[in-house]
């Protein structure tokens, strides 16, 4: 391995450390998680690829990714918040993750820089997270071309979520990343079409990680927003006080 292959690695990945919370953010169901790969989920393994193109002489495959990784949380669907770090997309660097789930559900989380250098960065997910796995963004020239890509290998976590990814889950994933995709490309004043693909790299569900539902970020989340009216009573009764 070269130093700038290890420099673009990050040095630990067993368990997120949040350093700064950036304004809005919520640092909750992160800091202390352990990260998670496919082998760690629970539902079928899924590789999705995103791709859309563009000419090679508005933008190179490093000034690309250089812009994506400056302004990614622009990309992004409403409704949807990625923090990055005060040090920016770096690797070891913990973002801070504010998602909408199907029915509306919001979800707390976040994602470890696995690596990144001038070519591609990968996001890791922490326990908790709606899948396991990890996302590779990258860009690449090809006859005249530069194409950017968007790369999931992923497993459902848990069986709570197995089950919303079937019911249209995997569908809003797809929305998620065409859209960002297309974002992406007008920033550079392109239209172009996003290319999909879906494999399904692994058919069986393995059930000994049922008990990862118990991480479940979605659930925890739920849970912290309707228990906020305690929380505010609370505060209230601790000002009420102090103010005797």
């Amino acid at each position: 391995m070269t130093a700038r292959d290890e420099t673009s690695w990050a040095k630990t990945v067993s368990r997120l450390n949040v350093g700064d919370v950036p304004d809005g953010a919520i640092n909750r169901n992160v800091d202390g998680r352990r990260v998670t790969s496919p082998i760690q989920g629970f539902g079928k393994m899924w590789q999705k690829t995103y791709r859309v193109r563009l000419p090679a002489d508005r933008v190179s495959s490093t000034e690309l990714i250089a812009t994506w990784k400056q302004r990614f949380p622009e990309f992004w669907p409403d409704g949807n918040s990625f923090y990055s770090p005060l040090t920016g997309i770096e690797p070891g660097e913990v973002a801070l993750l504010n998602m909408t789930l199907p029915g509306r559900m919001k979800l707390s989380t976040g994602v470890m820089v696995l690596y990144a250098d001038e070519e591609s960065f990968t996001l890791m997910t922490p326990q908790g997270h709606m899948f396991a796995g990890w996302i590779t963004f990258s860009a690449s020239e090809l006859e005249g071309e530069t194409v950017a890509q968007a790369q999931v290998l992923m497993r459902a976590s848990d069986p709570i979520y197995e089950v919303g990814l079937t019911l249209g889950g995997h569908r809003q994933e797809d929305v998620f990343w065409q859209h960002t995709l297309t974002q992406l490309a007008a920033h550079f004043g392109e239209s172009g079409e996003v290319d999909t693909q879906v494999v399904c790299v692994d058919r069986r569900r393995q059930w000994s990680k049922w008990r990862n539902v118990w991480h479940s970020a979605a659930i925890r989340s739920t849970l912290y927003t309707l228990a906020a009216p305690a929380r505010l009573v609370k505060r209230l009764v601790r000002r009420d006080r102090a103010v005797a």
